[in-house]
């Protein structure tokens, strides 16, 4: 869902992920059928179906994206119209195939939250063996492998997502043991995978970036200095 903050008059767009007021050039505003009554004088049968909508243009110059959502004239209900669904989008340094489950996931999260679960189960998977390395017979077992390498409370969730998403991984075997996964705890699921991007994958980068950056300042230093005597 698009991030907007009503209050503040800011959103988040769901394209490059930049931050921004809205209240301003690069948006309008736009409501339903009865948007010259008053709230008090729309019929009480239609007030769940009446909407404001937002259209907004990211000042992003490398953007410029168009994002439309429409909320709720009477409720808190916000809908996301463009685009219809909204993931993060991560770097090329993380593995196309992760990012690939990670959004394809995104894109059904609301329509088939297991079906979701079970692409953020592989989703955790190509992590395990791209980042750690750790390749075993099945998600189980590398799960175990990794039980020492991670913070406990860590992984006690990864375990969790795993056996969320195992009804659609092994159909076959659990066809007699259907569990529900409801958007909202599919949700999670997929907050869990995007934690794990950040800790695992993103943090690196930045860490090693921050050495790289700090070798290449003390070299220069050292230049100077050489210089210097000279």
């Amino acid at each position: 869902m698009v991030e907007v903050d009503f209050l503040k008059h800011t959103y988040t767009c769901p394209f490059c992920g930049r931050e921004q007021v809205y209240w301003s050039s690069h948006s309008s505003e736009d409501v339903g059928y009865y948007s010259t009554w008053s709230n008090d004088n729309v019929p009480t049968v239609a007030r769940d179906a009446e909407f404001k909508f937002y259209c907004f243009k990211c000042n992003n110059n490398a953007c410029e994206k168009v994002t439309v959502i429409g909320k709720g004239r009477f409720t808190d209900t916000v809908i996301s119209i463009v685009p219809q669904y909204v993931h993060k989008h991560y770097p090329s340094y993380i593995p196309q195939q992760i990012r690939n489950d990670y959004e394809e996931a995104n894109m059904i999260l609301d329509k088939s939250p297991k079906a979701a679960a079970t692409l953020l189960r592989r989703c955790l998977q190509g992590m395990l063996h791209d980042f750690w390395n750790i390749h075993e017979k099945n998600l189980n077992a590398e799960i175990t492998t990794l039980k020492n390498k991670v913070p406990t409370s860590q992984w006690n969730a990864i375990d969790g997502l795993r056996k969320i998403g195992n009804i659609g991984a092994h159909m076959e075997q659990d066809v007699d043991r259907i569990v529900e996964v409801d958007a909202n705890e599919a949700q999670k699921l997929n907050r869990l995978i995007e934690l794990l991007i950040e800790k695992w994958y993103i943090a690196r980068h930045d860490e090693e970036l921050l050495y790289a950056e700090i070798c290449d300042i003390s070299d220069e230093k050292q230049d100077q200095r050489k210089r210097g005597t000279e």
